[in-house]
């Protein structure tokens, strides 16, 4: 199944080269039924970008399930994994192609069900309540997505690329929302490091190039019907803040696996604020660039934890760069990759994302978080290879490490090749001229001097804590980035997760005002109005005289 995964990736790369080049495509129609002047079609759009991507997709694909092959046990569970991971291409081609909304939900769907299963594969507590954190956070943006096609359906087409009219501001409101449920963007970014409860596999597909990639691949689709509107404006700050989140987060991190998924969350809060600047080609191909490296980045992580017995706590690590030498040089290239080191592939996209962004009109804010972002990611990315590869090995002694797993290490070639070459070849062929770009001495220098910054705060963080210095440790308010700014606590864990919390919402609201304004309140009210009422049905002469002159002075003033 690999080997056609991988064939089929090469045959939609010849053909997306091939629509490039006559600057065509093609649009396949099926008439479902009409009504009165209403025609529902169930079509398939194929073109270049859609091919291009869906290459990625299956070359990723097979090499992971290649990848499987070795790193998961050759049982009946495995087959059953060979199906799901089948079935999750075949969802993301149903919804890389679909034109319209209704074909796209089947694929939207379907990679939601799946990748519910695959995370749960381990089936044991810790991944179960990944999984339900994973599927309920999608039910949001299936749910707008759902609403979309019903607002769809009252302009009589679904197909959203053939629309003469301009989009309500409610239908961008809620594909931004469906989008940003998928790619994990605050408030909904707490599933994603749960998520690393699957395997590894299932991370290097699932995390890279599919799932969390499908709501930027939506946003690109509709990025040309939502120029006007000023939610993108709050769809910048929103990916900029994910990426500061998830960057912070991952700076104090110890899981080794959840490093990596912050890493994913941080990159795609990267495309989203790229995408609301309007540089919707810039987006593709740092999606495809990113998806690449970090599926690469991915496999070797699994290397990793596989060879120092399963451990994904990266401070029981160390040394691998002597245990796993081809490992550890694949790992940091795809790291680098990942910082954006100049001429590999996650140079070219950012490079131009930043100095797109510099050449905007914006407030120099801006331009300080762009550089914190391109630093934190240097920052993050170099202390995981410290804890992993650098520092001295905390392993226990009965551990063997080799490399002669000749199957993992043929799985990452091909990823290894293209994360050296895929972004400029990307640059040459999707963007045939790009707009000029003119920036001064230290603007054009000054992401390379962001990254470099980032190199020394991510050695500064390391050689402190590796001296036995726990100045850092010992500072409460770091627990905030551990934690993700209190997501997980907030999305899935309970609320009451302190001492003060739990006195809130013990004394103050089941003991208090919320106590008085439903059971106990009401049995009071109606306890006195019953009293009250019950009082005037005796037969009191007093009571009765005291109505009849009330009456009397009643109606002498209506009169």
């Amino acid at each position: 199944m690999s080997l056609f995964l991988l064939l089929m990736a090469s045959v939609f790369m010849v053909i997306s080269l091939n629509f490039m080049n006559f600057n065509s495509s093609l649009l396949v129609e099926w008439d479902i039924f009409s009504s009165s002047s209403k025609i529902f079609l169930f079509n398939f759009y194929v073109d270049w970008m859609s091919t291009l991507f869906f290459s990625f997709v299956a070359l990723i694909s097979g090499s992971v399930l290649y990848f499987s092959g070795s790193y998961m046990p050759m049982n009946s569970k495995f087959r059953g994994f060979m199906i799901l991971v089948f079935m999750f291409v075949l969802s993301m081609f149903f919804m890389v192609f679909s034109l319209n909304l209704v074909s796209m939900m089947l694929g939207w769907d379907g990679l939601g069900i799946i990748s519910y299963i695959l995370v749960v594969f381990y089936n044991n507590e810790k991944s179960n309540s990944a999984g339900m954190l994973t599927v309920m956070s999608n039910r949001i943006g299936d749910s707008a997505l759902l609403l979309s096609i019903a607002y769809f359906m009252e302009m009589s087409s679904w197909n959203y690329l053939l629309l003469d009219e301009c989009l309500d501001a409610v239908v961008v409101s809620l594909i931004i929302i469906a989008a940003m449920t998928k790619s994990a963007q605050i408030p909904f970014s707490a599933w994603l490091p749960a998520a690393m409860a699957a395997p590894t596999p299932v991370s290097a597909l699932v995390h890279s190039s599919t799932l969390v990639t499908a709501g930027v691949y939506l946003l690109i689709r509709f990025s040309d019907l939502m120029q006007d509107f000023k939610i993108l404006s709050v769809l910048m700050y929103l990916g900029v803040l994910t990426t500061l989140m998830s960057s912070l987060s991952a700076l104090f991190e110890p899981d080794f696996k959840k490093v990596v998924a912050l890493s994913t969350l941080s990159q795609l809060g990267i495309m989203v604020m790229t995408l609301s600047m309007g540089f919707g080609k810039l987006a593709f191909i740092n999606l495809l660039t990113h998806a690449v490296f970090k599926a690469l980045l991915f496999m070797c992580s699994g290397k990793v934890i596989h060879n120092v017995g399963d451990y994904q706590d990266a401070r029981k690590m160390g040394g691998e760069i002597f245990n796993l030498p081809i490992t550890s040089a694949i790992m940091v290239l795809s790291s680098y990759a990942l910082c954006g080191v100049p001429f590999l592939s996650g140079f070219y996209s950012k490079d131009m994302i930043i100095e797109s962004s510099l050449m905007g009109d914006m407030f120099f804010f801006n331009y300080c978080l762009y550089m914190l972002i391109v630093g934190l990611s240097s920052s993050y990315s170099f202390r995981i290879l410290f804890l992993s590869m650098i520092s001295f090995t905390n392993q226990n002694v009965s551990l063997m490490s080799d490399e002669e797993d000749w199957v993992m290490l043929v799985s990452k070639f091909g990823l290894l090749v293209m994360s050296l070459l895929s972004g400029a070849l990307l640059m040459w062929v999707c963007i045939s001229s790009s707009n000029m770009i003119s920036l001064g001495y230290m603007f054009k220098w000054m992401a390379f001097i962001s990254m470099l910054m980032g190199v020394v705060v991510g050695v500064w963080i390391c050689v402190w804590n590796k001296k036995g210095n726990m100045f850092l440790a010992n500072l409460k308010f770091l627990e905030i980035f551990m934690i993700m700014w209190n997501l997980p606590m907030l999305s899935g864990m309970k609320f009451g997760f302190s001492n003060m919390s739990s006195y809130l919402s013990l004394v103050k609201l089941d003991l208090g005002w919320l106590e008085m304004f439903s059971g106990v309140g009401f049995y009071k009210l109606f306890s006195s109005s019953s009293l009250f009422l019950g009082g005037w049905n005796l037969n009191n002469i007093k009571n009765i005289l005291m109505i009849f002159i009330i009456s009397l002075m009643f109606m002498e003033l209506v009169t």
